[in-house]
C-alpha cells in the first residue's frame, strides 16, 4: 500500500492506470468500508482508498470538529486490506481556490437530509468531483447505507457525462442489526441498543407504514419511549422515483434520521 500526501505525486502515478477503482471516506474505518473497499479490489485491478474529513458538508461546527478521527489505525486496517494506493490530501490541495457553493445537483437534495442539513449534498457532490478529477477512477464505491447520497452522485455524474461508473455497495450492519457507521464510534452502550431497538421496530412496520395512516404516530412514540432525542424524519419513499410508493409498488425504502443525544444517526430499510 503507497500512502500518497501530495497531489501532484498522486496525479504522475495515476495516470497509467486502465483499472482503477475508488472508495472515498472521511476515516474511521469500520466494517462497512471493508466491505466496499474488498468489492473494489474484486471488480478493479487497483484500488484508491482516500481518507478527508470534508469540513464544507458539515453543518454544525462541533459536529465537524467531534467527528471521530484515528488516522494511524486506520492505515493499519487500510493496509492489510491490501489496497494498493491511500490518499491523505489536506483541505488546501481539494480546496486551492476554495469551495463551488454555485455547484447545480438534483433536486432530490431538497427532501430527506436535505430538508435539515442545507447545502450539506451539494459540498459533498463538490468534493467527489473534485477527488474524481484528481484521481480519473473508472468506477467510484459507495455504500447505500447514505442512498440519498448516491443517487445525488449518480445523476451528478450521469448528468455531466463524467465515464466514472458508480457502484452501490449494500448496507452493512452490525449483528444488532445497526447500520455500520463511523458515527457509531460516538455512541454510549446504552445508545448503541436503543439504535437496534429503532431498527428492530422500523423493520418490523416498514409494510404496514403503507397500509397504516396512524402507526407513524405510534412508530415515533415508542422512538423517544426508547430514549431517541429527536426525530427529523420517517418517511417511505420509491427511491427511483423519488415520491411516496403505491401500496403495490414494492420498490421502496424506509428513510429515517434520528438524534440520539448529539449523534445524529440515518438508515434505510
Amino acid at each position: 500500500m503507497k500512502i500518497i500526501l501530495s497531489k501532484k505525486k498522486l496525479v504522475q502515478i495515476l495516470k497509467e492506470e486502465k483499472d482503477l477503482g475508488f472508495v472515498p471516506t472521511m476515516g474511521a474505518i469500520h466494517k462497512a468500508h471493508i466491505y466496499i473497499i474488498k468489492k473494489s479490489i474484486s471488480l478493479c485491478k487497483k484500488t484508491i482508498v482516500t481518507i478527508f474529513v470534508n469540513k464544507p458538508q458539515f453543518n454544525q461546527v462541533y459536529d465537524y470538529k467531534k467527528y471521530p478521527i484515528n488516522i494511524k489505525k486506520d492505515i493499519s486496517i487500510l493496509s492489510r486490506c491490501k489496497i494498493d494506493y491511500l490518499y491523505l490530501p489536506t483541505a488546501k490541495q481539494i480546496y486551492p481556490f476554495g469551495y463551488n457553493k454555485k455547484i447545480k445537483i438534483s433536486s432530490f437534495c431538497k427532501k430527506l437530509c436535505g430538508k435539515f442539513r442545507p447545502g450539506h449534498f451539494e459540498a459533498v457532490v463538490d468534493v467527489i468531483d473534485r477527488f474524481i478529477k484528481i484521481i480519473n477512477p473508472n468506477k467510484i464505491f459507495l455504500g447505500e447505507k447514505d442512498m440519498q447520497q448516491l443517487k445525488i452522485i449518480e445523476e451528478f455524474i450521469k448528468k455531466k457525462k463524467i465515464k466514472t461508473k458508480v457502484i452501490g455497495c449494500k448496507t452493512i450492519r452490525e449483528k444488532n442489526g445497526v447500520a455500520c457507521s463511523s458515527r457509531n464510534f460516538l455512541l454510549s452502550v446504552n445508545d448503541f441498543i436503543i439504535a437496534s431497538r429503532v431498527y428492530k421496530l422500523l423493520y418490523k412496520n416498514k409494510k404496514s407504514l403503507i397500509m397504516k395512516k396512524n402507526i407513524l404516530k405510534k412508530i415515533k412514540s415508542k422512538m423517544f419511549q426508547f430514549g431517541v432525542k429527536k426525530i427529523d424524519y420517517i418517511e417511505l419513499l420509491d427511491i427511483n422515483k423519488e415520491t411516496r410508493p403505491f401500496k403495490k409498488n414494492k420498490k421502496y425504502k424506509l428513510f429515517v434520521a434520528y438524534y440520539l443525544g448529539s449523534t445524529r444517526l440515518i438508515d434505510n430499510i
